[in-house]
């Protein structure tokens, strides 16, 4: 479409120089054309003592300076239309030179859009949507074609170690040496990925019958390992298991393999050799896995998890804006458990759906609590896949809404890029009901996933949240620094507020200010709060009368 409006743009600038040039021409072949009859009046009146018929025709015959004059309205024709086709073909090549320069440019910008929305920004390594769309790609060509896979898990288990040493800068240095060296132990390159700060990932395709391919792998991998790491002058050892599972024997889908991998790479911790390959007997060296996904549906129905608020702060008016409500749980023996550990397992317990309404229940109870009190904030939860694909959910949300006293405008409801994708068509029927009933939604971790713009543009989205990973470093990375820009400008050409998660000091939140961003979130104004500790937060802040110069972190 675009390519098209540009041509027809090119081609009407043409036609206008053309016409002004032919225009020129007729003007000049009329003032010729005035000229011989003014010569020829004259000469008559020279000739015979007055301006006539007879006088002009013998001054024609006669006078040979009217010859030549009469002459000239032709060379004006001529040149003008010659001059016409001269620039007719040098805007026909200006319009062709500049259509492919648009069609290059625009190219480049489509590749670096996907590019970045797939890969991983430190490494340039594919990240864990695009290597779950790999493995899922592979699995659907093994299935036609009879042939075995495996999936290799690399862990750096001394990272946080090397971390806490060196800083975030070096680390990251040898997070890019441990990626080139990945890349150099196999075949194909491409088949390596990161999939979270300290784990990689590799997938090998058509392997032989006896498995051992992948395991010659996982010694290659560990004397890669081996050579010392220089940062700075410095050498550094750096120690990796490795968990392997096999396409069709330890599973059928990516979900199922991945987590045996995982599965495998816990038991490596302990092997002598550094990797393992997943046996089903490992899953009951696992107690507190297994355990843990019976208890979490206990907690829920016992009312022992816990909500959690993070401040959202307007950073144009430095005001609080609303608040993020974040599920907690802290187990009575394990002590307090990653939401990352047993949201995904509720996930795959089916759980969720009974999470979720305890986490809509509670979120909008506090809520209509703090509107009734006179504190007009927003509160944003967050909703998983299975939630979206769950056509009862705008039915649910109804019912805890008319129980709880709140108004659907005080909600916004946060989704997914990979939720969204998960089945799109499906996902929207269900969105789009939410947004009829007043709730407004956004898209949460974006630029993480790995979506389709031509999905997310048919939301009735009112906000996009810039992931953390991008907002962190952009004191630092200067391409971290054109992804959150670009990325607030696109969201305001659709008319989408930008929220920006990981504003950790004053200068990220100057950066965002001076891009534009909408609002701010991160430990530089809060960290996740109890509701008790997150009403004295936002008391104490009432003290505040600039939100955005705090000097220091609330506790």
């Amino acid at each position: 479409m675009i390519f098209t409006m540009a041509t027809a743009l090119l081609s009407d600038n043409v036609r206008v120089l053309k016409s002004s040039v032919s225009k020129t021409a007729y003007q000049g072949v009329l003032i010729a054309i005035a000229a011989i009859i003014v010569a020829s009046c004259m000469v008559s009146f020279y000739l015979v003592g007055e301006v006539s018929l007879e006088g002009i025709v013998k001054a024609q015959k006669t006078n040979m300076a009217l010859w030549i004059l009469n002459g000239v309205p032709f060379v004006f024709a001529l040149w003008g239309q010659y001059s016409s086709s001269i620039i007719a073909y040098e805007a026909g090549a200006m319009i062709y030179d500049q259509t492919q320069e648009l069609r290059q440019r625009a190219d480049e910008m489509t590749r670096q859009a996907s590019y970045v929305t797939t890969h991983d920004p430190l490494t340039d390594l594919p990240n864990r949507a695009l290597f779950y769309d790999r493995v899922g790609q592979a699995i659907t060509s093994t299935n036609q074609q009879d042939i075995k896979l495996s999936i290799l898990l690399i862990e750096i288990e001394n990272f946080k170690e090397v971390y806490d040493t060196l800083g975030r800068t070096s680390s990251d240095l040898i997070l890019k040496q441990i990626a080139t060296r990945l890349q150099s132990v196999v075949l194909d390159p491409d088949s390596v990925a990161r999939i979270d700060g300290n784990v990689f990932g590799i997938l090998l395709t058509d392997i032989d019958d006896d498995l051992m391919e992948a395991q010659y792998l996982a010694q290659a991998i560990q004397k890669a390992m081996e050579q010392a790491f220089i940062v700075e002058r410095l050498q550094f050892a750096v120690h990796s298991n490795v968990g392997i599972v096999h396409f069709p024997k330890h599973g059928e889908d990516v979900d199922s393999l991945v987590q045996r991998a995982g599965v495998a790479l816990y038991m490596a911790r302990s092997s002598n050799n550094g990797y393992s390959v997943y046996e089903s007997s490992f899953d009951k060296h696992s107690p507190m896995r297994l355990t843990l996904m019976s208890e979490l549906r206990n907690a829920i129905d016992r009312d022992q998890l816990e909500l959690y608020y993070q401040p959202k702060i307007d950073i144009q008016s430095c005001e609080l804006f609303g608040a993020e409500a974040l599920v907690r749980w802290n187990h009575p023996k394990h002590g307090f458990i990653s939401p990352d550990e047993f949201i995904p397992m509720a996930e795959r317990t089916r759980t969720i759906k009974t999470l979720t309404l305890w986490v809509l229940k509670r979120a909008f109870q506090h809520c209509a609590e703090w509107h009734r009190k006179g504190l007009e904030i927003k509160i944003s939860v967050n909703l998983s896949a299975k939630d979206l694909l769950d056509p009862n959910l705008p039915d649910i949300i109804a019912g805890v809404t008319a129980s709880s006293g709140v108004k659907p405008e005080w909600i916004i409801l946060e989704i997914t890029e990979s939720s969204i994708m998960t089945d799109p068509e499906r996902a929207l029927i269900v969105i789009n009901r939410l947004n009829e009933m007043g709730f407004e939604l956004a898209v949460d971790d974006f630029g993480t996933g790995y979506s389709s713009l031509a999905y997310l543009k048919k939301m009735p989205l009112s906000e996009l949240k810039i992931d953390k990973s991008f907002v962190e470093d952009i004191q630092n990375s200067d391409n971290d620094a054109i992804i959150v820009k670009a990325t607030i400008n696109l969201a305001h050409n659709l008319g989408l507020h930008v929220t920006a998660e990981g504003v950790e000091n004053q200068e990220i939140l100057n950066r965002l200010k001076g891009y534009g961003c909408d609002i701010a979130q991160g430990y530089y104004f809060s960290k996740p709060l109890a509701v008790d500790a997150f009403n004295e937060w936002m008391a104490k802040m009432k003290l505040q009368k600039n939100l955005c110069g705090m000097h220091r972190k609330a506790s």
